[in-house]
């Protein structure tokens, strides 16, 4: 049967950004066609977590990144008495196992350039103006007419992914359901340049009750601010300039707050929404079009670049022959992820509302694990100090040949990694595996220990790292061959 690609994507934001970009590093064939014409220019999410840099920094991305943000400026809060008072938004504290640990401020509209960037380099571009109009599917592929100013096109994929946002055409017309609850508050939020405040704190005035709220942070990487507040829930907001600048002379009792020029302004109402299902047959959903949420804690642009990241490499493994099943790990591990966030940033939406600004480790989701998949390795030792489904930690460490190196330069890339600890022998080199081995005389010198802290292997015993840098299973020697062939080989099975 004739093919046209092997993956239509639906929708060139963070989530469809990030497939694009992993799909195309596999050598797998993909069109992205994205409804607006021009790339998205708001700051809708400004925030990167940890765990998200780590996944930059495997797509070859995170120096670019940084280099066009910073880091969170102090949450300053202003009293009806004049007074002020600063806080650090989260404690940041660098450790071996965990290269980046606080978040990163970068508008939306920078990171997802960096993502096009990255992906013309990849040789691929995203096809603007052009949107999913329907589709057909059958067990071999998915037919879609495809929509642009001339007219329908039909494009014969194997695979189509939805990551075309809230209000999704793929979800909608799969008839799946979207159950959730709308949460009362609705609120604007708006880049424009303004004078009357520093760029050295996120600003706070909320004189009376919640509703008298607004923030103004500075856009780290440009010299823009972004406005937040609460607005009534009817009626039409005036977003102009001079609008604006009432606004804020309202709410801060301050006159010299002026807003020159809006670059980019929405209105919203807050709703926290879980798709029930993220596949039916060959189609999938991703990023907001399996969840919406609050925007507090900065978690759903990141929950959806790790929606995107986790599905890339099952996708180009089913179409190097995987089984179907291993499809069905891809919601099975993150429908659950998505719950979790949405209750997280609900939560941290009344605290915020109340005045409470600050963020825990919860939020920059190192923490999260598959421990429940059934990509996790049953037999996995009971002795190491991390459990399969957790993320493999980082570790410096020393190459044989004398240069300093981290494990995450091991797991780089689109491969499996094999780590193991004085091991008297390697397996046989299997295609789409690295293997490395820890000791005096091995690969990898563990000057530090940082390794043996982070992992607590024995001698003789390996790590199986998935190409998304979640281990797999910690095993020992004698039963390395049947694991390698139950979860990459030629008998690989989903339990």
């Amino acid at each position: 049967m004739s093919f046209d690609t092997d993956v239509l994507i639906s929708g060139a934001g963070a989530a469809g950004l990030t497939l694009a970009i992993d799909l195309a590093r596999r050598g797998a064939s993909f069109v992205l066609v994205e409804q607006s014409d021009q790339p998205f220019c708001g700051s809708r999410g400004k925030g990167i977590q940890p765990r998200t840099m780590e996944v930059f920094e495997d797509l070859g991305i995170v120096d670019r990144v940084a280099a066009a943000g910073g880091p969170y400026p102090p949450h300053r809060q202003y009293f009806a008495d004049g007074s002020t008072s600063e806080t650090e938004l989260a404690e940041v504290a660098l450790s071996p196992s965990e290269p980046y640990a606080g978040p990163l401020m970068v508008p939306q509209f920078m990171t997802e350039r960096l993502m096009r960037e990255r992906l013309a380099e990849l040789g691929h571009r995203v096809q603007f103006g052009r949107w999913l109009a329907g589709f057909e599917q059958d067990a071999d592929g998915v037919r879609a007419r495809v929509a642009d100013a001339h007219g329908e096109h039909c494009i014969r994929a194997r695979y189509l992914v939805g990551t075309d946002g809230g209000r999704s055409f793929v979800r909608r017309a799969l008839g799946i359901s979207f159950p959730g609850k709308t949460l009362g508050v609705r609120a604007l939020v708006a880049d424009v340049r303004l004078d009357g405040l520093d760029r050295f704190a996120w600003h706070r005035f909320q004189f009376g009750g919640e509703d008298s709220m607004v923030m103004i942070c500075p856009l780290a990487g440009s010299d823009l601010f972004q406005i937040q507040g609460v607005v009534p829930l009817d009626g039409e907001v005036d977003l102009s300039p001079a609008a604006l600048t009432n606004l804020l002379a309202e709410r801060t009792a301050r006159a010299d707050i002026v807003v020159h020029q809006v670059n980019w302004a929405s209105v919203y109402s807050m709703s926290a929404r879980l798709a029930e299902r993220y596949r039916v047959g060959r189609v999938f959903l991703a990023g907001d079009a399996a969840h919406v949420h609050p925007p507090t804690g900065g978690q759903g642009l990141n929950t959806s670049i790790q929606d995107a990241y986790n599905l890339g490499w099952k996708l180009a493994a089913a179409l190097d022959a995987a089984p179907d099943a291993l499809l069905d790990t891809y919601e099975e591990e993150r429908r659950p992820i998505a719950a979790g966030m949405l209750g997280l940033s609900t939560r941290l939406l009344d605290e915020a509302r109340k005045g409470a600004m600050r963020r825990n480790r919860e939020a920059r989701q190192l923490d999260l694990d598959y421990r429940g998949s059934s990509l996790t390795f049953p037999g996995s030792l009971a002795t190491a100090k991390i459990k399969s489904g957790d993320r493999a930690p980082d570790a410096p460490c020393r190459g044989h040949a004398g240069q300093p190196t981290r494990l995450f330069h091991f797991f780089q890339g689109t491969h499996w990694t094999l780590i193991g600890l004085g091991v008297a022998e390697r397996p046989a080199p299997r295609k789409g595996l690295r293997i490395a081995s820890v000791g005096e005389d091995r690969d990898i010198v563990d000057d530090g220990g940082h390794i043996a802290d982070a992992y607590g292997l024995e001698e003789g015993q390996w790590a199986l790292v998935r190409p998304d840098g979640y281990l797999a299973a910690i095993i020992d020697g004698g039963a390395l061959e049947e694991v390698l062939a139950t979860l990459m080989g030629d008998r690989m099975e989903v339990r």
